[in-house]
C-alpha cells in the first residue's frame, strides 16, 4: 500500500513538473490572466472609487476601494484555467489515451496538472499583491495573511481548473471546454462584488449567499481589509476543500470509464 502511494506521488509531480514546462513554453497565455484582472481592478475602482471614500465607508475598514476590489481580481486571475486547455489539446491529439495506456494512476493525470495549476496559482497571486501596491492597497493581516491570502487563491485556482478540466474529459471538445471557462462571470457577478453582502438587494442577497465563490471571496477580502478571522477565513478554506474532493473524485470517475 505504502509503495504504491509512494509510486502515485512520484507519477503526481513527473506529471506536474511536465504541466509547468507547458506552462513555461507558452508564457504569451499568461497574458490574459494577469492583464484582464487589473483592468477590472482598475476601471472599477475608477468608476466607484469616489462613491466610496475610506474615510467615510465603514466596510472599507480605512483602505480605499481598490483594497474592497482586489479579491475579485485575484479570483478572476485564478479562474482562467490555463490546464484544461492543454488537456484537450492532448486529448484531440491522442497523447492522452497513451497516458491513460501507460502503468499510470488515474487519480496521477489529473493531480499532475493541477500540482501545476496551484503553482501557477501562488505566481500569480503574489503578481497581482505586487501590482496592487501602487494603487494604495495593503493586506491589514501581515505576512500570515498574505500566505493565506495566495494559498487560498491558489487552491481556488485548482478547484477552478479542475472543474473546466471535468468539461475537457467529459466532452473532448476544445470549444466546449473553453465556453465553460465563461461560468465564472456568473458565479463573480452574483456574489458582494462591488458592496458587502448586506448592502445588496434581498434577490441577489439570496443568490450570494447560495454561491461558493462568495465565502472565497469574503475570506480573501477579510484577510485584506481587517486581522484575521479565522471563521471567515475558514468559510473559504472549506468552499474549495468540498469542491475540490468532489471534483476528484469526478474526475476520477471519468478518466476510469473513458473510452
Amino acid at each position: 500500500m505504502t509503495t504504491a502511494t509512494g509510486s502515485s506521488l512520484t507519477q503526481t509531480l513527473v506529471l506536474g513538473k511536465r504541466a509547468l514546462r507547458e506552462i513555461q513554453r507558452t508564457p504569451e497565455a499568461l497574458f490574459p490572466t494577469l492583464f484582464i484582472p487589473l483592468f477590472f481592478l482598475v476601471v472599477n475602482v475608477g468608476q466607484a472609487g469616489k462613491i466610496f471614500p475610506s474615510k467615510e465607508t465603514p466596510f472599507l475598514h480605512g483602505q480605499n476601494y481598490g483594497a474592497f476590489q482586489l479579491p475579485s481580481s485575484l479570483l478572476l486571475a485564478a479562474s482562467f484555467g490555463i490546464a484544461s486547455q492543454f488537456l484537450v489539446e492532448e486529448i484531440e491529439g491522442g497523447y492522452f489515451d497513451k497516458l491513460r495506456a501507460a502503468p499510470v494512476a488515474r487519480s496521477a493525470l489529473v493531480l499532475g496538472r493541477l500540482v501545476a495549476e496551484f503553482v501557477k496559482g501562488l505566481g500569480i497571486a503574489v503578481v497581482i499583491l505586487l501590482l496592487a501596491l501602487p494603487l494604495g492597497i495593503r493586506v491589514a493581516s501581515g505576512p500570515v495573511g498574505i500566505a493565506l491570502i495566495m494559498l487560498l487563491t491558489a487552491l481556488w485556482s485548482v478547484v477552478y481548473t479542475g472543474l473546466m478540466m471535468l468539461i475537457a474529459l467529459k466532452t473532448r471538445s476544445a470549444a466546449a471546454t473553453q465556453s465553460g471557462g465563461l461560468l465564472f462571470f456568473p458565479l463573480l457577478f452574483c456574489t458582494p462584488n462591488f458592496v458587502p453582502r448586506n448592502l445588496l438587494t434581498r434577490p441577489m442577497e439570496i443568490a450570494a449567499t447560495y454561491n461558493p465563490v462568495t465565502y472565497v471571496m469574503e475570506g480573501l477580502r477579510s484577510l485584506i481589509l481587517q486581522d484575521i478571522h479565522w471563521a471567515v477565513v475558514g468559510k473559504g478554506f472549506a468552499v474549495v476543500a468540498v469542491l475540490g474532493v468532489i471534483m476528484l473524485a469526478l474526475s476520477v470517475k471519468i478518466i476510469n470509464s473513458y473510452d
